[in-house]
């Protein structure tokens, strides 16, 4: 009998379930949006309550339109945004703060100073750049700021995790408190080599031991949701973070494939298989996934705004009512119109990794227009992805042959377009753009044995479309790009983030 598959996917602006049938057709979604909460300039927060009772609906949801009870659910996986960090009162389950998110920069100042004295030996364990991106300097600020904080910990009172342990504890009645090894590595506590937390990274980071989730497979029957909440005690059978996710939906299982996806931020990963890639062009060394105790490794570079960079256009600037309507816009001129935009809304990631940059529109005269800006958004969300994609090529000895993409953004032909043409290689899109939910599905089944081995998996994959790159004369767009990248740079000096 083929299984009914739940992926919770609990990103950074909503939540989302989805029910997959046993042949990967999506048959039941459900999608909320949750409040995002700006308390000052480069700080990013969401109330830890409202992701889980939006989850919570998103699912109800995502079961009533595939017509599915909670007890036919055969196995449930989740992925979710990953550093995001949330701490809690391990007996009542109530959050003692604001979740941080990812893009948050409040603590850019103490990680800067961290980084200079103690960069390399961080990065060498952890894979990672000291950066305010990751969960291990969130916590000891959250622990510094919260009154009597630090001392609960301590005492072992209080509970960490990125957003999948926050769902499992809850879907748990607070039973199980996990995570897997590839939310685990995007902490700067935990050593990739080892496989395990860092007991002298958890010190230098003044993070209490007694706060983390134990850290396991990202395949298996991993804990049980509580009858009471989700309406069946059905396994919790595939973890993984939403970038590795995706990779694991994309299929993406030998060394050397690779993906992008175009979600809030984009995020390029590539399969490195057993083998930690120590980049010199400023990449992340990061866990895949683990699967019976074994590890898989990757090659990632973060840019922190694309998908957000088309939400302030719709809501900041007010030029387009729905995200969709971007590529309409767009094409309404055609081109750029002179126009760069830097899409720094929350610093730059990789390859440049400067907090303290800001968004920039350059080159703006009396004819631009809104078509000009929807267009320039494009191609900055395109450049910023060939910045990473072209420094990960170094690191790894190779040129681009492919990349595989996905996420919400990857349904815009013309972007798609674009990015084939800046990059010079194809794109291909598949059928499922969902691959972050899938990877969680796929994860789920493999955990409960409904797929025996990853090569069963491999004859899924299904195309939708290629993009061809189409010769075009780049020397000025990218120049354009260049300089305004450089003007951004160091714009700001973010105050008072000890």
């Amino acid at each position: 009998m083929k299984p009914y598959l739940l992926a919770i996917d609990a990103g950074t602006t909503s939540s989302r379930a989805i029910v997959f049938d046993g042949d990967t057709k999506k048959i039941g979604l459900g999608q909320f949006e949750f409040t995002q909460h700006f308390p000052q300039p480069s700080w990013v927060e969401h109330d830890a309550n409202e992701i889980w009772t939006s989850q919570l609906r998103a699912i109800k949801e995502a079961l009533k339109q595939a017509k599915v009870k909670p007890h036919e659910i055969n196995a449930l996986g989740i992925t979710n945004q990953r550093e995001t960090t949330i701490i809690w009162d391990a007996a009542t389950g109530e959050p003692i703060h604001h979740a941080i998110v990812w893009q948050d920069r409040r603590t850019s100042d103490y990680c800067e100073g961290l980084k200079s004295q103690h960069g390399p030996t961080i990065t060498a364990k952890t894979g990672l750049i000291t950066d305010a991106y990751f969960s291990g300097s969130k916590i000891r600020w959250i622990l510094g700021k919260v009154p009597g904080a630090r001392e609960r910990a301590e005492r072992g009172e209080l509970r960490f995790g990125t957003v999948d342990s926050w769902i499992i504890w809850n879907l748990t009645e607070g039973a199980s408190h996990i995570t897997d090894a590839s939310n685990a590595s995007r902490t700067l506590l935990y050593n990739i080599h080892e496989g395990q937390w860092d007991a002298d990274l958890c010190a230098l980071l003044q993070v209490p031991m007694s706060l983390l989730p134990k850290v396991v497979d990202s395949s298996g029957k991993l804990a049980h949701t509580s009858e009471k909440i989700f309406g069946a005690s059905v396994p919790i059978a595939g973890i993984a973070g939403d970038q590795q996710s995706a990779l694991f939906g994309q299929l993406c299982f030998d060394p050397g494939e690779a993906k992008n996806t175009y979600g809030t931020g984009c995020f390029a990963v590539t399969n490195t298989g057993k083998t930690i890639v120590n980049s010199t062009n400023q990449m992340l060394s990061t866990v895949a996934w683990q699967l019976n105790g074994e590890l898989t490794y990757a090659l990632e570079g973060s840019v922190y705004i694309a998908g957000a960079l088309v939400q302030w256009l719709r809501d900041g600037l007010k030029i387009i009512e729905n995200s969709s309507d971007i590529e309409a816009l767009a094409l309404k001129e055609g081109h750029n119109g002179g126009i760069t935009i830097v899409p720094a809304l929350s610093g730059l990631g990789a390859p440049h990794w400067d907090a303290y940059a800001r968004g920039a529109i350059m080159g703006i005269t009396r004819g631009t227009n809104d078509s000009h800006i929807a267009y320039a958004a494009l191609e900055a969300i395109a450049l910023s992805t060939a910045d990473v994609l072209e420094a990960m090529a170094k690191d790894l000895g190779q040129e681009l042959k492919a990349i595989k993409v996905d996420g919400g953004a990857s349904a815009n032909d013309t972007m798609m377009q674009l990015q084939a043409n800046i990059l010079g290689c194809p794109v291909i899109r598949p059928a499922e753009t969902e691959s972050t939910a899938l990877g969680a599905a796929l994860l789920a089944g493999l955990g409960i044995g409904y797929w025996s081995s990853l090569e069963d998996l491999k004859p899924l994959l299904n195309v939708d479309e290629n993009f061809d790159p189409t010769p075009m004369d780049q020397i000025l767009l990218r120049d354009q790009w260049h300089r305004a990248i450089a003007a951004s740079k160091g714009w700001i000096k973010a105050g008072a983030n000890e």
